[in-house]
């Protein structure tokens, strides 16, 4: 469908990028989701940037997903990836 999402990358400060088939882009945050079920896993910041694409829904490897209808709603839209999302990697995650 034209919202499922084709980019995701991880953000410092539990925030990731987006972007869906019809071109969308956004910064999604998802602090607000951390004290709640199994988003509670996506505290650990090397869990966190694990996060990838299933059927067009962000996800990561333990089955939480956020829907891309949320993603839209809730993301602040971008006009391009920022810098710091290519940036992002596992040793500065870790230094977090």
């Amino acid at each position: 469908m034209y919202w499922d999402v084709k980019t995701v990358k991880p953000l410092p400060d539990y925030r990731i990028f987006v972007e869906t088939e019809d071109g969308r882009r956004g910064i999604f945050d998802v602090k607000p989701y951390l004290d709640h079920g199994v988003f509670r896993e996506l505290r650990d910041t090397h869990y966190f940037n694990q996060v990838g694409i299933l059927f067009g829904a962000v996800t990561w490897p333990h089955a939480q997903d956020i829907a891309p209808e949320t993603l839209l709603t809730e993301m602040i839209p971008v006009e391009s990836m920022p810098n710091e999302a290519i940036q992002t990697d596992a040793p500065q995650a870790a230094r977090r």
